[in-house]
């Protein structure tokens, strides 16, 4: 009996360690997800969770009763902005930023172009805040600005997947806790060592299924808001004299001054670059063919010359 005990204890194992298996197979999603191991989200692509909702049931994957949960919706947020001065703007949303508990997680000042070629800034930022400020964050950002180009929210709901994690750290934590019961009793060296390595296996998957969930977690406390901030000068409409084009005829006017703008640099670069570039090899060139064709005229020359029959004293008479 001693010995059947731990071989039918294993057998339970082995039995919930198949189930957990089986439960991972049917749920391909959750790998697919950036808590499982795919690595951090790009900045485009941050998310954020909504305002937890009231209790809802839903199923997961695992073939186990439905559970009450918060629903979980990881998003993002775009917005592009157009304002009189960029790099004030871009220090006003740093400061709001950490005023509403969050941090900023990038931000990126260069240099932009008008239609008249003329330089102005441009920048962007990345910023984290928490999640139910969401919305007054957006507020603050849209306020006073000269227009608002593109706003973008959208988000996946992960509640299936979060659940389905929750329910094989469970599992998993079960079997870890009857190997340990079956190591305890194991007598012969080569269970103990077969086991232990059972155990080393679990371990390792309960940590990593522990991360995801800390993930989710840490995910969705935060929001994640990128917005390019551009310069008033370059939205500003196209103006000849009293004169300002529209629709086909504005198309056509920036055409010509690119056409002209595109030409100008083009004879700049010619006469400065090209130019040169010519006539530094060219003219060795030329004189290396007047110099053949020299020679050669010469050498064909003394040729007629011997070709020439030569006059005898009588002839000369």
């Amino acid at each position: 009996m001693k010995k059947l005990l731990p071989v039918s204890m294993m057998l339970a194992v082995f039995i919930l360690a198949a189930c957990g298996s089986a439960r991972s197979a049917e749920s391909p999603a959750s790998y697919n997800s950036p808590a499982m191991g795919g690595g951090a989200p790009a900045s485009s692509q941050e998310f954020y969770a909504e305002a937890p909702a009231p209790d809802v049931a839903v199923s997961n994957t695992s073939g186990l009763p439905a559970a009450n949960v918060n629903r979980i919706v990881i998003k993002n947020a775009d917005l592009a902005i157009v304002v009189s001065d960029v790099s004030e703007r871009m220090k006003n949303i740093q400061v709001m930023a950490e005023q509403m508990g969050g941090f900023v997680v990038s931000s990126n000042l260069y240099k932009s172009y008008t239609n008249n070629n003329l330089e102005v800034p441009e920048a962007q930022i990345v910023i984290r805040v928490p999640a139910e400020k969401l919305d007054e964050v957006l507020d603050q950002i849209k306020k006073d600005v000269v227009d608002v180009q593109t706003e973008t929210v959208s988000g996946q709901d992960v509640t299936s997947e979060y659940v389905d994690l929750q329910s094989r750290l469970k599992n998993l934590e079960t079997a870890e806790a009857q190997l340990n019961d079956i190591l305890e009793n194991a007598t012969d060296t080569t269970d103990v060592v077969n086991i232990f390595n059972q155990l080393v296996a679990y371990r390792e998957q309960i940590e990593v299924i522990k991360g995801q969930i800390k993930y989710y977690d840490e995910s969705a406390s935060l929001s994640a808001v990128s917005i390019r901030i551009i310069a008033e000068e370059t939205v500003q409409p196209l103006v000849i004299g009293k004169w300002e084009p529209k629709g086909v005829a504005l198309q056509a006017v920036q055409d010509l001054i690119d056409f002209t703008k595109g030409f100008v640099e083009f004879l700049i670069r010619f006469v400065i670059y090209i130019l040169p570039v010519w006539i530094m090899i060219g003219v060795p060139l030329y004189l290396v063919f007047l110099g053949l064709r020299a020679l050669f005229r010469k050498m064909r020359g003394n040729k007629v010359k011997k070709d020439q029959p030569q006059e005898t004293p009588a002839e000369k008479k």
